[in-house]
């Protein structure tokens, strides 16, 4: 049997020297996140996907949010020192990340942007995000992902009934 190739992400944290497991699944093209926890069997609540987003000042910047909530973009501008942020187009996440749409993770990205990882994560053991490709995701503890991207804990999701 062929040996699974390393996506960058897995290099980054093997170097590292961080625990992680991947789990592979069949995938011919990304819907979204939930749809991928459906096909993993990961808890929802466990499951986080990475948005990039450009600020006021030109910077790049990382947020990994829970596959069902949304990114609250005012708490998301203030947890990196910006007066507002604006996901990035589509057709630039290869350029900007060194990703593709639904590979994209925080780890191992062309450049080290400044990542918010959102609170809801520590009540969680461990989470789930992409693994660096399509049909890769990597589940490790909250602590060893936030020392292997380099991010901060922030609240920067909606909270239930906000209006965005």
């Amino acid at each position: 049997m062929a040996k699974e190739a390393k996506t960058n992400a897995m290099r980054m944290l093997d170097r590292q020297k961080v625990k992680y497991e991947t789990l592979a699944y069949e995938c011919d093209e990304f819907i979204d996140g939930i749809h991928c926890a459906d096909i993993t069997g990961a808890p929802y609540e466990q499951s986080f996907k990475t948005l990039v987003m450009e600020g006021k000042s030109g910077g790049y910047y990382v947020f990994v949010v829970p596959i069902e909530k949304e990114v609250d973009r005012k708490a998301a501008a203030k947890a990196v020192g910006e007066k507002a942020v604006d996901m990035i187009h589509v057709k630039d996440i290869n350029k900007i990340t060194g990703y593709i749409r639904g590979g994209c993770t925080a780890i191992g990205m062309k450049k080290d942007y400044p990542t918010v990882l959102d609170k809801s994560a520590e009540v969680q053991d461990k989470i789930m995000v992409s693994g660096g490709k399509n049909g890769i995701q990597i589940e490790l503890a909250v602590k060893d992902y936030l020392k292997a991207c380099h991010g901060k804990m922030e609240a920067i999701t909606h909270e239930e009934g906000d209006k965005k």
